[in-house]
């Protein structure tokens, strides 16, 4: 059986402030986690959580992957920004034109992301998270599309998307050039299996697709560690 996208997992200096921050901008509300983690649940029952756990260095280099919140108007990208700032963000100059529309901020910890400005086409209809923008290949794309199940809805230029057939968040990757890596990613995609679900069958599914097996989590949490082609650790809960 196909994983699913349980989570987006945030490595912090500060979980819970990051939690607390995160929930303040995107109004989802908090959950208990084992050890001192902390996640935020999605509204109703689709969608990923996002999960906040200890172990990041201190930022030197941005971010391969960020998300893109979306605005229905001028008045609620200004809101955005505005808590966002309030909750202790940061404006952030990524090389941005005066005359594009969106807003580049960083979050408490540094992380990047963008508040799109109003009637963007591409992200119509895709909740408050329109995407979560990556830096990377086609074939990553490609992997991804299989991996999740999740059909292309951009694939032109070397730039590739993916959405749920549910709607909801798009993942995009942009293409060459992608910058190398330097260490752990900040951000990463942690899978779940259904119960009953075969994880050896999975993980050798995901390896036949273009990833690797790297090993198991420490503890007693079950998650397989893997990477994808083009290096970006993911997990996978093993069902149970």
């Amino acid at each position: 059986m196909t994983g699913q996208l349980f989570a987006i997992r945030f490595r912090a200096t500060r979980p819970t402030e990051l939690a607390r921050f995160w929930s303040g901008v995107l109004g989802w509300d908090p959950a208990g986690e084992p050890g001192d983690g902390v996640a935020l649940l999605p509204p109703g029952d689709a969608g990923f959580r996002l999960r906040f756990l200890p172990g990041a260095e201190p930022k030197t280099v941005r971010n391969r992957a960020h998300f893109d919140l979306t605005s229905a108007s001028p008045e609620e990208q200004r809101r955005t920004v505005a808590r966002a700032l309030e909750l202790g963000g940061s404006h952030l100059d990524v090389g941005q034109l005066p005359e594009e529309g969106h807003v580049v901020l960083a979050d408490p910890d540094g992380n990047e992301f963008c508040v799109i400005e109003a009637g963007n086409a591409f992200l119509a209809d895709t909740g408050v998270i329109g995407a979560l923008a990556c830096d990377g290949t086609q074939e990553v794309g490609y992997f991804w599309s299989g991996a999740l199940g999740w059909p292309l809805v951009w694939d032109q230029d070397e730039e590739t998307a993916i959405q749920s057939p549910d709607g909801g968040t798009k993942i995009t990757w942009g293409g060459p050039p992608v910058a190398p890596q330097t260490g752990e990613n900040r951000l990463s995609f942690e899978l779940a299996l259904p119960a009953g679900a075969d994880a050896e069958a999975e993980v050798d599914r995901l390896v036949a697709l273009g990833a690797r097996h790297v090993g198991e989590s420490e503890g007693v949490d079950g998650h397989v560690l893997m990477l994808d082609p083009d290096g970006n650790e993911f997990s996978v809960r093993r069902p149970g």
